[in-house]
C-alpha cells in the first residue's frame, strides 16, 4: 500500500484516503442497540460494497444471529468477552489497534456517522498508520438488507486486555419516543431559541413533527438554552442529518448547524426575519411567526 494521502470526498461520506495498488478488503463496524442492527450500520455495509472487494464485519458485543444473514458480507468478527458487553471506546480501542496493525490486510474501515465512531476512529488514527476511515450518513445509502440463506464466515476474536481502565460504564438512561430516530428519520422538524422556553417548543413544534410522521430536531442554541436534550441537537457539533425533508422552524441559520442539515433533500423554513441566513440554503421559506404560522400548518396537514 502507498503511503500518499489524499481527502476523498464523495455522495454521503468523507474518508481520508491512501493510494492502493491492492484489491479493496474493507472492515465495517456494526453497532447495534438491543440486539437490532442499527440502520447507519446497514447503510454503511451498503457503502462498502460499493469500493469492490472483499467486505468483514466486526461486531462487539455479538448479536451473531442477525449479522450472519446480512448480505454482501464475506465474514464476520466478533468477541463475546464479557469486557466488550458494552461500547466503551477506551475499551474497545486496543482491539481495534491490534486488528489494524501494520500487518493488516485491511484497506478500508467503514462506519456509520454515530457518536461511537467519532470516538473510537480518532484513538486508532493517532496511535497507526491505518488504511482509509469512511464515516457513512444513514440517509446517503440504503440499508443492506437480510438473507436467512446467507452463509459468512465467523472467527472470534481473543480480547485484549486493558489495565487499569480510564472509563467505566455504570449504565444507560435513554430517552423513549415514538417518533423516528433523528438521525435517520426521512422528515425532520427543528426548533431554534426563538421557542423562548421548552414549553412553548414542545407545544408548537411537537405537534407539527407528529402531523408529518418526522423525528424531532434542535439548534445549539436551543439546547444550550435548556429548551431539549442534547440528543437532539443538529449541527456540527450534534447529529449530521440529510433527510428527504427538513423544517426549519425558528432556526436563524448559523454555520454550525447548516453543517448538520445543509444536505437535506428539501429544506422548509420558517422565520420571521426576512434576513435570516437560513433562507440563503432553503428550498421554501416563510416569513412569519411560528408560533402563528405553525399551528395553521398542522390544522391544514389535519385537513
Amino acid at each position: 500500500m502507498l503511503g500518499v494521502r489524499s481527502l476523498v470526498t464523495s455522495h454521503g461520506f468523507i474518508a481520508r484516503a491512501y493510494a492502493t495498488a491492492t484489491s479493496p478488503h474493507a472492515l465495517v463496524l456494526l453497532e447495534h442497540k438491543n440486539g437490532t442492527i442499527e440502520s447507519g450500520s446497514l447503510s454503511a455495509l451498503t457503502a462498502a460494497q460499493q469500493l469492490g472487494g472483499t467486505v468483514a464485519g466486526i461486531v462487539i458485543p455479538t448479536v451473531l444471529e442477525k449479522v450472519k444473514k446480512l448480505t454482501g458480507l464475506s465474514s464476520v468478527l466478533y468477541s463475546s468477552a464479557p469486557q466488550y458487553s458494552t461500547l466503551v471506546p477506551e475499551i474497545i480501542s486496543p482491539l481495534l489497534e491490534k486488528l489494524l496493525s501494520s500487518d493488516s490486510s485491511y484497506t478500508h474501515v467503514v462506519s456509520s456517522h454515530s457518536y461511537a465512531a467519532k470516538s473510537l476512529i480518532p484513538r486508532i488514527v493517532a496511535k497507526l498508520n491505518v488504511p482509509a476511515f469512511f464515516t457513512v450518513r444513514s440517509t446517503a445509502f440504503i440499508a443492506a438488507p437480510s438473507d436467512d440463506g446467507a452463509s459468512v464466515a465467523l472467527e472470534e476474536l481473543a480480547p485484549v486486555q486493558v489495565a487499569a481502565a480510564p472509563t467505566q460504564h455504570i449504565k444507560a438512561d435513554l430517552t423513549q419516543s415514538d417518533r423516528p430516530e433523528l438521525g435517520v428519520a426521512t422528515r425532520v422538524v427543528s426548533g431554534g431559541r426563538a421557542f423562548r422556553n421548552a414549553e412553548t417548543f414542545k407545544a408548537v413544534l411537537n405537534p407539527l413533527a407528529d402531523a408529518l410522521g418526522a423525528a424531532v430536531g434542535a439548534s445549539r442554541a436551543t439546547v444550550d438554552a435548556g429548551y431539549t436534550d442534547n440528543s437532539l441537537q443538529v449541527g456540527q457539533t450534534g447529529k449530521v442529518v440529510a433527510p428527504e425533508l427538513y423544517v426549519a422552524v425558528g432556526i436563524s441559520g448559523a454555520t454550525q448547524h447548516l453543517a448538520g442539515m445543509k444536505d437535506s433533500k428539501l429544506i422548509v423554513a420558517i422565520n420571521n426575519g426576512p434576513d435570516a441566513p437560513i433562507f440563503q440554503v432553503a428550498d421554501i421559506g416563510l416569513v412569519a411567526d411560528h408560533f402563528e404560522a405553525v399551528p395553521q400548518i398542522v390544522e391544514k396537514l389535519k385537513q
